[in-house]
């Protein structure tokens, strides 16, 4: 099980009834240190055993014209994982709502221009980090396929009993019979799926719904799939950030089984308007580049 976290850094709007701010106000964005949330997994800020970023989805950013015309358009954020802080997400919600009733300029791209350029420099100096934000218009669609298409759903070929609802790293074993081995590609690269995913915000309690993405290749053995199912069930009962789940399932399977490759995503379903993707892995090579673009229009799960 997870230890409990001190949330004092983070509870300036986090379990608190808010005024949602109309004109564009910076002061709103709160921020938390990562290292707070790794201490358990033993986890070195200065050294971490992953590479990786966190990607923010908003559908619902908005600003003004000078005439008072609205513009309403789709935000991207992307931040690397190696930085020293994370943004709180209630925060960001009510950061990027402050847009709402704020004029940016003469016509709807020049809002959009406006606000991804202050979004970006706001979040920069919050997280000390380089942060990446595009926003494009709300009719935009897709033109690629998801970059998660070709996983494959393992709950839909294994149901085992799940009984354990807190974070248990013991419950993973090794797949003695080779149930997985052919489910590899011609590289024996694993692709695995699980729509089971769930936590709980950290503060409040409310329930976070995800998928989850593995990419593995094995050096020894593959995960038992009953062990890996019933260990992403035990996430169920947890209380943490987006940002420690997919942190804690990479480091668990990273220790348990030692894969010659990985990358955990967790998608989560949106609140408030925003959905968070952090991205674990042990290879540049890995990362879904398009996920991580910030030009590119997400294309998200049926779920998202």
């Amino acid at each position: 099980m997870l230890e409990q976290l001190d949330n004092s850094n983070i509870s300036k709007h986090l379990g608190k009834s808010s005024e949602y701010i109309k004109l564009y106000d910076k002061s709103l964005l709160v921020r938390e240190p990562r290292h707070s949330n790794r201490k358990h997994l033993k986890i070195d800020d200065t050294a971490p055993p992953f590479i990786g970023y966190d990607v923010w989805n908003g559908y619902e950013v908005s600003a003004l014209c000078d005439n008072g015309l609205p513009v309403a358009g789709v935000a991207k954020v992307v931040y690397p994982a190696t930085n020293k802080y994370i943004v709180e997400s209630k925060s960001m919600k009510l950061y990027w709502n402050s847009f709402n009733m704020t004029h940016l300029g003469k016509d709807a791209q020049q809002v959009m221009r406006e606000m991804a350029a202050l979004a970006s420099k706001d979040l920069s100096e919050l997280l000390e980090t380089d942060v990446r934000v595009s926003v494009i218009p709300s009719r935009s669609t897709s033109q690629y396929n998801s970059s998660f298409n070709e996983f494959q759903t393992i709950e839909d070929h294994y149901k085992p009993e799940c009984t354990v609802y807190t974070e248990t790293p013991s419950l993973l074993k090794f797949d003695d019979e080779k149930e997985l081995d052919g489910w590899e590609d011609e590289g024996g690269v694993l692709r695995l799926r699980s729509s089971l995913l769930k936590s709980n915000c950290r503060v409040t309690g409310a329930p976070d719904f995800g998928d989850v993405f593995i990419r593995f290749k094995k050096s020894v053995s593959n995960p038992d799939p009953d062990s890996l199912i019933q260990y992403i069930v035990s996430f169920r009962d947890e209380c943490h950030f987006h940002e420690e789940i997919c942190e804690t399932l990479y480091t668990r399977l990273n220790e348990t089984f030692q894969p010659l490759e990985l990358c955990v995503a967790c998608l989560y379903t949106r609140r408030g308007g925003w959905d968070i993707v952090p991205i674990r892995s042990n290879h540049a090579y890995l990362l879904p580049v398009r996920v991580l673009d910030p030009s590119e229009p997400y294309a998200k799960t049926s779920r998202q």
